[in-house]
Parts: structure tokens; sequence; C-alpha cells
């Protein structure tokens, strides 16, 4: 099966993207597929959101946010091996 032949395929308001390094760490986010800013914090995000009109936003609704690389509560860069 195709993404187009799945009948449930939406692609989420917010991409949360991993972490990356910095002083302090960082994540890029992009609200209906455009850069919008980058967050430090859980806080950020949702201040992006509401810059962008989402102001009930459910951290955990898969319709509403991607997390890539980690869910709300990884803000450290993973170290590969």
């Amino acid at each position: 099966m195709t993404e187009r032949d799945c009948p449930r395929v939406t692609a989420p308001l917010l991409v949360v993207l991993p972490v990356q390094p910095g002083s302090p760490p960082f994540r890029v986010v992009e609200v209906g597929g455009e850069l919008a800013g980058t967050a430090r914090s859980v806080v950020d995000v949702i201040e992006i959101a509401q810059q962008a009109g989402v102001h009930h936003l459910d951290l955990e609704d898969p319709d509403l946010v991607r997390w890539v690389g980690g869910d709300q509560f990884t803000w450290t860069p993973r170290h590969l091996r």
C-alpha cells in the first residue's frame, strides 16, 4: 500500500525536528511545512504554535504535532556510538 492509498495519511500542523547540538541544544520547528523557528524547550514550541494561530495545542496529538528524534521531553542531543 502506498501513502496515497492509505485513508488516514495527513501531515501534522507542527513538525519538531531532532535536537541539534548547541549551547543550549535546540530543535527546529516547522509549521505547515515552513520553517517557523527554533525551540530550546517545550515552552518555545507552544509559543511558536500560538504565533501560528494554534492556541489549543495538544502536544501528544499526532495529527497536530510530529516529534522527530524524540518526544516533547527530549531536549539533549543523542550521541552516536
